[in-house]
């Protein structure tokens, strides 16, 4: 067993200034926090993996194909692996605890590593 406080991480995330922070990494899945700024891009590519989103603080729009939803804290997202995907028209700095299963990276090249 595993126990992980979000403050905590959230903090060490902001003091590092890093975007991307992988926090756990198990055979079944991984987990993150994705920190993105007000106005920033977010140029993330389609993941082999299947993928869950919460929103921990700030708005945004999220955009999958055709489809756009406002998100703030407690928005909670599925993503298909391969499918396209951002968040957009970031208005608060974001915060997001983000779920890969499996692990992310793990289906690169059709296969599980």
């Amino acid at each position: 067993m595993q126990t992980f406080n979000l403050n905590d991480l959230t903090a060490e995330s902001e003091r590092g200034d890093q975007r991307w922070r992988e926090f756990l990494r198990v055979p079944s899945l991984s987990m993150g926090l994705y920190r993105l700024k007000a106005g920033q891009a977010d140029e993330q590519q389609p993941h082999t993996e299947d993928e869950v989103y919460v929103i921990v603080s700030g708005k945004a729009v999220f955009r999958a194909g055709g489809w756009e939803q406002a998100v703030t804290p407690g928005s909670v997202i599925f993503v298909e692996r391969a499918a396209e995907h951002r968040f957009v028209d970031i208005a608060e700095d974001l915060t997001v605890l983000v779920f890969f299963a499996p692990p992310e990276g793990s289906l690169k090249g059709g296969v599980e590593k």
